[in-house]
């Protein structure tokens, strides 16, 4: 085993203190005999509530449509494919504030498609659906390259076998591609939902901080952050514990193995 030079033990020292400095502010800063009636006060049930909803609503949206894009940009050739994923993937370098300003754009009431939509009646800003479109467009592209990079990964001549053999491509999908790419779906999959979970800016821009409608945890974070510093950061404290636990989860299936590489 090579042995590390000295530099590189001060600097990922450094990367380690960047990333976790904030995490040991957080714990040195809440205030532990609040705890409970922090985590228990209605504005954070609430946001904890409608968190839940937003981020399944918006991972439920990204499977259903991550999927099958993921196919058509890994298996498919066709005029303009590195622009399209270029487009998917932007929203992960797009600062999520205008991504909220795009999706007003695009479905406000004098936007694109929201014009027509409201002279039908149907109105998306400001209610809990566009937080979940919201979360959707700044978490889709996790899925869709998890899935595509799953599904580049397979020797596509077990799939020729396959249908030669007599299986339909419905039957090959789901009894032998589907599994393959199991690890990527799942990993991107979480990994989309934990980042809807967080998602802020894209949000409030959009759907707004509207209590029991819009304000998810991250909303109620800032909100609570002007009034109740102290609870702010319990309520953090509870995000950071989500996230945590979602890597937890998926250790082994995104993150390298400890034995990895001895």
């Amino acid at each position: 085993m090579r042995k590390t030079p000295a530099v590189f033990v001060v600097l990922a020292l450094g990367g380690i203190a960047l990333v976790g400095l904030p995490l040991v502010g957080l714990l040195t800063r809440a205030p532990w005999s609040r705890v409970w009636d922090a985590v228990s006060d209605p504005m954070a049930l609430d946001a904890l509530r409608l968190s839940a909803v937003v981020s399944i609503g918006a991972t439920a949206i990204a499977v259903v449509l991550g999927v099958p894009l993921a196919w058509v940009l890994s298996r498919t050739s066709f005029p303009g494919r590195s622009a399209v994923r270029a487009i998917v993937v932007l929203p992960l370098v797009m600062p999520p504030v205008v991504g909220g300003i795009g999706l007003l754009a695009a479905l406000g009431r004098r936007g694109v498609l929201g014009a027509r939509l409201d002279a039908l009646g149907v109105s998306i800003p400001f209610t809990t659906l566009a937080a979940v479109i919201a979360a959707a467009f700044v978490s889709f592209p996790l899925l869709v390259l998890a899935v595509e990079a799953g599904l580049s990964s397979i020797d596509q001549r077990l799939e020729r076998a396959a249908l030669a053999m007599g299986g339909s491509p419905w039957y090959v999908l789901r009894r032998l591609t589907l599994p393959l790419i199991a690890p990527q779906l799942a990993a991107g999959t979480v990994l989309t939902w934990a980042r809807a979970l967080g998602e802020f800016g894209a949000t409030i821009t959009f759907a707004g901080n509207l209590r029991g409608v819009t304000q998810t945890l991250p909303l109620a974070v800032f909100e609570q952050g002007q009034t109740d510093p102290g609870g702010a950061v319990v309520v953090s404290l509870l995000l950071v514990a989500l996230s945590l636990a979602v890597l937890i989860a998926m250790r082994g299936r995104f993150l390298p193995s400890a034995t990895a590489g001895r």
